[in-house]
């Protein structure tokens, strides 16, 4: 079976790929398709996250894992049907940690028998912008009062006063 994924790039313009791949991928193998897709060389570092029907950011899934624990998730050992299992389930993907380029990824379609040799890009519309834009990241629960401290530098130590041997 193959997938059809929707790629969607977070920016003004609709910039976005209808992509079929064989469900099977790894999601290593889906990044680099995605990537290259929109124009990218695939050689930076990105990440997918799990989401729910709100787009609400979930668990991470790596590139690589970079953690001690020998089971945990990254891309080369997650399959794509075990994330995206039926059409309307989605991911979110960041390509490139110093751009952060955001793509909103959903699976549109499960097709029985694909036509053509996979992957392929279905549907290519709009083109990508030079640069990505600025994300502005806010946490939940911001209370101003909470930052009044770091106002005042008296509540600062200096440094050199401090005696670093004891750490």
């Amino acid at each position: 079976m193959a997938y059809k994924v929707r790629a969607i790039l977070d920016v003004e313009q609709d910039v976005f790929r209808d992509i079929i791949v064989n469900e099977a991928i790894n999601l290593e193998e889906l990044h680099f398709t995605i990537a290259k897709s929109f124009g990218f060389k695939g050689q930076e570092m990105a990440s997918f996250y799990l989401t729910d029907e709100d787009w609400e950011q979930g668990e991470e899934i790596p590139l690589f894992d970079m953690s001690e624990d020998a089971n945990s998730f990254s891309m080369s050992t997650c399959i794509t049907s075990t994330v995206l299992r039926k059409v309307g389930d989605k991911l979110i993907y960041v390509y490139d940690f110093f751009s952060m380029w955001t793509f909103f990824i959903e699976l549109s379609e499960i097709i029985e028998n694909p036509e053509k040799e996979l992957p392929f890009i279905a549907i290519s519309i709009g083109n990508v912008p030079d640069e990505a834009p600025e994300k502005e990241f806010i946490g939940e629960n911001t209370d101003e009062d909470n930052f009044d401290a770091f106002d005042d530098e008296s509540n600062f130590e200096n440094l050199d006063d401090l005696d670093l041997d004891n750490y």
